[in-house]
């Protein structure tokens, strides 16, 4: 009997899910495929059926979390155009906020953060991962380099310094969370952002940023 579209996206569903909570337990490198198909309650076969191998699964499962560089511009750009940064800040929030409520985003992201080692056979999903952070990095710049907001940087500071140093912070908030929730309430990632911010754009004001978004 030829399965539906309903019951191949549902056996996808259970093979991710299944694959997040064996990575998360056991990590990505000492986990296999056959232990993902028992996990999920599916053959082997089914397995590959929707997923070309480990990495092309680990890839997907990232997916879930990750927001397209085209998707970020649209966001940041909605907030508001005069002003990207107030978006941009308002996107990194919203980024911690949403790992701190969202139980699978947080599963998903402590396997990127404490759970996976980029061994040989994740080379590509190593690859793909850089990519997108560096695609971001390269977002961030291209907003720090906007004539209105260029020229409101600190002297010394470049566009490409001011991008590195936000997802920096990004990061280390996001790994430091996930290591131990109780260091901070994820409800301070706006002024914690905020005190990066004041130290990069000379004028820059917290209640800009509030003015549309709590």
């Amino acid at each position: 009997m030829r399965r539906t579209k309903e019951e191949a996206d549902n056996t996808r569903t259970a093979i991710l899910t299944a694959a997040e909570l064996l990575f998360l337990k056991k990590g990505v490198s000492h986990t296999s495929l056959e232990q993902i198909a028992r996990q999920a309650g599916v053959t082997r076969g089914a397995v590959y059926w929707h997923f070309q191998n480990k990495a092309h699964l680990f890839n997907e499962m990232l997916n879930q979390v990750r927001l397209p560089t085209e998707q970020m511009a649209k966001q940041i750009s909605q907030c508001d155009p005069n002003n990207p940064i107030v978006g941009l800040r308002y996107l990194c929030t919203e980024v911690l906020l949403t790992v701190g409520s969202d139980e699978r985003k947080r599963r998903i992201l402590t396997i990127l953060q404490r759970r996976c080692e980029f061994t040989a056979d994740l080379r590509e999903a190593e690859e793909r991962h850089e990519a997108y952070i560096n695609e971001f990095i390269d977002l961030c710049e291209q907003l720090f380099s906007q004539p209105s907001t260029a020229a409101r940087l600190y002297a010394g500071i470049t566009p490409r310094m001011a991008a590195i140093s936000l997802h920096t912070m990004l990061l280390g908030l996001l790994s430091n969370w996930l290591r131990d929730p109780t260091l901070f309430d994820v409800a301070l990632a706006g002024p914690m952002l905020d005190g990066l911010l004041r130290g990069i754009i000379t004028d820059w004001d917290p209640s800009d940023a509030c003015k549309n978004h709590p």
